[in-house]
């Protein structure tokens, strides 16, 4: 048998060391002989080893000789290595000998070729038994250098073949166990090998996910703690470090499965896996699955989340109510920090949520929490709005708005991020006679929108009946002003938030229709003209507004003015100017500030902007005493160069619809939010 070593080596010293220096080290390893186990025959030939080569180190003219091989050997072209020829019977003692030497895979592996056969040996002999035995040791040091290596499969693989073969050859059951327990403990190394591998080698991914299934249920789940080698408190950030590698399908398919088996964890890391994969890939539906995963589970202490999922599916006022309900003093006071807006803290904490407990931990997640890119997205737009025709529906079929308010959940309840204010229809006196406004009207009266009287204020009080008296118009022909029929729409059909608007403008064109038409003492005096038509009085020009804003209830051309001058404002600003207006006397802190943290963006980048907007047109979709809503369609571009003028972006010019919130704080309207209209 070659053995791949020489004397130096074989014996442990260097090849400078002295012949006196080369009688003390034989004489420590006779004296510490390994105590392992093994016979008196093996050890006493790994003394006889030991001493041959001490005999030929400590003669000058045979080392010197020697020396000169090793030499030859070394220089030689062919990749030759310096090797000792053992006798067959000392075969097991030169194993050993290379085992004491560092070099257990050698060992392991010509150890396993000894107890092969044709060479394996007799059944019972004394030779099986220390060639089993140096094969078990060879193969838990070979292990232990891969290990520390960090090539924990490798580590693995070696322990297995070993196990394998003392199983066969029903040898050293005290070395089984131990190769066992190192393969036991390898087990989350070698998860963390596989499953930190390119996405590309799907196989050993596959076979690292397995594994890591085989650890949790040894564990007896997530939570379990029937492992006493793996402590819950280093299984923990473990499974932390393990998230990073695994990509969000992976970890969906994989909580779901533990979850099916009862694991409370796992079916609340299950919710936030869908909440990431739904957020990313723009598919609300995954977030409702998350929602109504937490809302099954019974969970204590999980109204803050199912606040963030409710608002993004568009569910604000849920999303609010569980906010406030299960939000902590701390909590609390971070979101009264936020400004007086209680859905501007809402987005902030969501956000927040995203940000730095959903999105972070997924392989293939590498995306920012823009809620405003969210709500912008047309899939996400068209199941919202899904959403609320599907209640629209069931509200009508349920009797009314009364089965609507009184109903517990509404999945399309109200717009995505700007439903400030309350609908119309809950103002002191409006909601009936809306209503009844509405239900009586005919095709013929169609023409509300031609009104354009003075902007009444809704009395609190019952409107009286209207008896009006009968009265004959002068014989003279007026002017048509009235348009063509229009078929009725279908009311079903239509957004809710459009009912309580819609009642508002009937009530608006019936109050002013009888205000200019009702009879008056002197017109019965006065003889008419039989061929000059009726003059139109000049509707008042609205008069202009000073900032801040203080009327009781602003025009839409007031309003259009406040938006304009926010407009200018931003733009002045975003192009290194100075505002006209103070920022405070046009909008809230929400709003300003994130002016400001784009002002600061712009500034690290070294770029300016040059943004021209124009409102082309607005029309108020929702007022209130303390809240107005508009819809306005801007004429909008934008130019962003850096500061010696080289174009780094550009939008040519388009029209764009928006959504602005005003909000009344005191005497002062101020803009409050802003967001694409759906």
């Amino acid at each position: 048998m070659d053995l791949p070593i020489d004397h130096f080596r074989l014996l442990g010293v260097s090849p400078t060391t002295d012949g006196e220096t080369v009688l003390r080290t034989l004489q420590q390893r006779l004296d510490r002989a390994p105590d392992q186990g093994f016979t008196l025959d093996t050890l006493q030939a790994r003394a006889d080893l030991l001493q041959a080569s001490a005999d030929l180190l400590s003669d000058e003219e045979r080392r010197q000789t020697y020396e000169r091989e090793l030499t030859s050997i070394a220089a030689s072209a062919n990749g030759a290595i310096a090797a000792l020829e053992i006798p067959p019977s000392k075969e097991v003692a030169g194993l050993l000998l290379l085992l004491e030497a560092g070099q257990a895979q050698e060992a392991f592996e010509a150890a396993s070729r000894g107890l092969q056969p044709p060479q394996a040996p007799a059944l019972g002999s004394s030779r099986e038994a220390d060639l089993s035995l140096l094969a078990g040791l060879a193969c838990q040091g070979a292990a232990a250098e891969c290990r520390e290596q960090r090539r924990y499969e490798a580590s693995a693989r070696l322990l297995q073949q070993g196990l394998q073969l003392l199983q066969r050859m029903g040898q050293q059951p005290e070395q089984r166990r131990r190769l066992e327990h190192d393969l036991q403990t390898l087990l989350p190394y070698r998860v963390l090998d596989l499953i930190s591998r390119d996405l590309s080698a799907h196989t050993p991914r596959q076979e690292g996910i397995a594994l890591l299934e085989r650890l949790v249920q040894q564990r007896g789940g997530l939570e379990g703690e029937n492992d006493p080698d793996f402590p819950a408190s280093e299984f923990q950030p473990f499974f932390k470090q393990i998230r990073q590698f695994l990509t969000v399908q992976e970890q969906v398919d994989l909580f779901n499965r533990w979850a099916e088996a009862g694991s409370a964890t796992a079916d609340f890391l299950a919710s936030f896996a869908l909440t990431a994969a739904g957020f990313v890939q723009r598919k609300p539906e995954r977030i409702l699955a998350a929602l109504e995963r937490l809302q099954s589970s019974g969970q204590a202490g999980m109204e803050v989340f199912m606040a963030c999922q409710q608002l993004l599916l568009g569910q604000v006022e849920e999303a609010q109510a569980l906010f406030d309900a299960g939000a902590d003093a701390d909590l609390q006071a971070w979101a009264q920090q936020q400004g007086d807006e209680p859905l501007a803290a809402l987005c902030a904490h969501c956000r927040d949520w995203l940000s730095t407990e959903v999105l972070p931990g997924f392989r293939d997640i590498d995306a920012e929490a823009d809620l405003d890119a969210w709500f912008a997205d047309r899939d996400v737009q068209a199941y919202i709005d899904q959403q609320d025709r599907i209640h629209g529906r069931q509200r009508a079929s349920g009797g009314g708005e009364g089965s609507a308010d009184s109903s517990g959940t509404d999945i399309g309840a109200g717009w995505p991020d700007f439903t400030l204010m309350p609908p119309l229809s809950d103002l002191e006196g409006l909601d009936s006679h809306a209503s009844d406004a509405l239900d009586a009207e005919d095709d013929d009266d169609e023409d509300d929108d031609l009104w354009d009287g003075p902007a009444w204020r809704w009395p609190p009080f019952e409107l009286p009946p209207l008896n009006l008296p009968a009265f004959t118009l002068p014989a003279f022909k007026l002017p048509d002003l009235r348009l063509p029929s229009l078929p009725r729409p279908a009311l079903d059909a239509m957004p809710r938030w459009t009912l309580p608007a819609g009642a508002a403008v009937v009530v608006a064109a019936g109050l002013g229709g009888w205000l200019l038409l009702r009879p008056r003492a002197e017109q019965v005096k006065v003889k008419p003209l039989p061929v000059q038509p009726v003059e139109q009085p000049a509707p008042r020009a609205p008069a202009q507004p000073s900032l801040p804003l203080t009327a009781a209830e602003p025009s839409d051309a007031q309003l259009q003015l406040l938006l304009e001058a926010w407009l200018q404002a931003k733009a002045a600003l975003l192009a290194g100017q100075s505002s006209a207006q103070p920022l405070d006397q046009i909008a809230r802190p929400v709003p300003v500030q994130r002016l400001q943290e784009q002002l600061r963006a712009n500034e690290q980048a070294g770029a300016v902007e040059t943004v021209t907007a124009r409102v082309t047109s607005l029309r108020t979709t929702e007022r209130s005493p303390q809240r107005i809503a508009v819809e306005a369609t801007l004429s909008y571009s934008d130019r962003r160069s850096s500061t010696d003028g080289t174009l780094l972006s550009q939008t040519p010019s388009t029209n764009l619809r928006n959504i602005y919130v005003f909000a009344r704080d005191g005497q002062q309207w101020r803009l409050a939010a802003f967001r694409p209209s759906p």
